[in-house]
């Protein structure tokens, strides 16, 4: 399965980073090989400056080795190895009325001393943050996440819905990263789904993310904006930041396997705003977005 999913996200990478390019126009994503001294490596992709798109990664990596003490207590096993593998993308447009949007799919595996593997997941998903809130865009990445999911089991849509909103929750403003889309983890063999079966529907999302994104860019790339609305965009962003370096396991999983500080930080903004107790003006565009943000909303 891990030999599998590997061979998958690397083809991901490649289709996902084509599709970006055609679509900004200007700028390409340069690659970055690394190793993990502790074993394992990865593929960063990274744009920066194009006429779309301010900074955004696609990124693979593979790692494995001895289970740090740290991840240990965390998923409460002993002394134990493991092996990680996924793909992570973040895109950080220009435009404020294109969204931010983030993507991961992942597959984990952890062995006893004699290297049976005693526990194997899945778990991904994908989100988006508008800056400026358009209601058909919303809809429509939800759709695209309903129908991957619905080919599938017709439950794991509300289910994952419902976790994402969960998930991508800055608890410490009361507010949402943004309007969800789907988070799932821990996607392990049961009764009525196999290994094979999961990988099934997690590349089936995957394979459905430039579906659902695509489309936006494309209808809000050229739409003119402010300053006033580039400030709001970077003062969100802030919210952003906040939101991976408090809450976000992925990072936490990456600072405490010593993975590769560039690569884990490649989803932060380039430029961000933290304005001392700002709020949006009453009736504004920006406030509808937050009145959202606070209360998650079924698109469908």
């Amino acid at each position: 399965m891990k030999d599998q999913f590997y061979q998958y996200i690397q083809e991901l990478q490649d289709t996902i980073t084509s599709g970006l390019e055609a679509i900004d126009g200007k700028a390409t994503f340069q690659e970055d090989l690394w190793k993990r001294p502790e074993g394992g490596g990865g593929r960063t992709r990274v744009i920066e400056n194009g006429d779309v798109f301010e900074k955004g990664g696609v990124n693979i990596s593979a790692v494995h080795g001895a289970l740090p003490e740290a991840m240990q207590k965390y998923f409460q096993v002993e002394d134990c190895d493991f092996f990680a593998c996924g793909l992570s993308l973040v895109l950080h447009p220009k435009n404020p009325m294109i969204p931010t949007v983030h993507a991961n799919w992942r597959y984990f595996e952890m062995y006893d001393k004699t290297g049976e593997v005693i526990k194997q997941w899945f778990g991904g998903g994908q989100d988006l943050t508008p800056y400026y809130l358009f209601d058909e865009d919303a809809i429509h990445f939800h759709t695209v996440c309903k129908n991957a999911c619905d080919k599938h089991d017709t439950s794991f849509y509300e289910n994952y819905k419902k976790r994402c909103d969960t998930y991508f929750y800055n608890s410490h403003r009361g507010e949402g990263r943004g309007i969800g889309g789907l988070f799932f983890d821990y996607c392990k063999e049961t009764e009525s789904m196999s290994m094979q079966q999961w990988y099934n529907f997690v590349t089936e999302v995957g394979n459905s993310f430039l579906e659902a994104y695509v489309p936006i860019v494309e209808k809000r790339k050229e739409l003119p904006y402010t300053k006033e609305q580039r400030d709001w965009q970077e003062i969100r962003r802030g919210r952003y930041v906040e939101f991976n370096l408090v809450h976000d396991k992925g990072t936490l999983f990456g600072l405490k396997t010593n993975g590769r500080i560039e690569s884990i930080l490649m989803s932060l903004p380039p430029h961000v705003q933290w304005r001392y107790d700002y709020h949006p003006i009453e009736g504004s565009e920006e406030e509808k977005l937050i009145k959202v943000l606070q209360k998650p909303i079924d698109w469908i």
